[in-house]
């Protein structure tokens, strides 16, 4: 398998942890300021293009969602609120980033809707095309 430069970047340098385990290290550390730095950083984009995203969806009428790499699941949230009867299953390797989305779940009063489980996007266990 061909190796390109990307795969040799990692979070931490001096980590004997393997690149997956560090990523999830990383997102656990900022996971409390993530939402303020993505608004940030972004300027306000990244609600306009989840937006966007999720709008290409509404033909479809999906009853189910998986949202890969939820992180705090922003995404999640507002598949439920944009598309209405509609179950949301967010993964993400960061528990950090899950324990945020679920609180923001819970706040919302969305668990009847929107799971979030510890997952990996390279390795995912739902059926292809569920």
């Amino acid at each position: 398998m061909a190796q390109f430069e990307h795969d040799t970047v990692v979070p931490y340098r001096d980590s004997s942890l393997e690149k997956k385990q560090q990523v999830a290290t990383m997102f656990n550390d900022i996971a409390h300021r993530y939402d303020f730095l993505n608004r940030f950083l972004s300027a306000g984009i990244d609600i306009r293009w989840r937006k966007k995203a999720i709008r290409q969806l509404a033909s479809k009428k999906p009853e189910h969602i998986l949202d890969v790499a939820t992180g705090t699941a922003d995404m999640a949230i507002m598949a439920r609120d944009l598309l209405g009867n509609v179950q949301v299953t967010g993964i993400d390797i960061s528990d950090g980033m899950l324990n945020i989305g679920r609180e923001k779940i819970a706040k919302l009063q969305l668990n009847p809707y929107i799971q979030l489980l510890n997952g990996d996007s390279e390795a995912i266990k739902f059926p292809d095309n569920s």
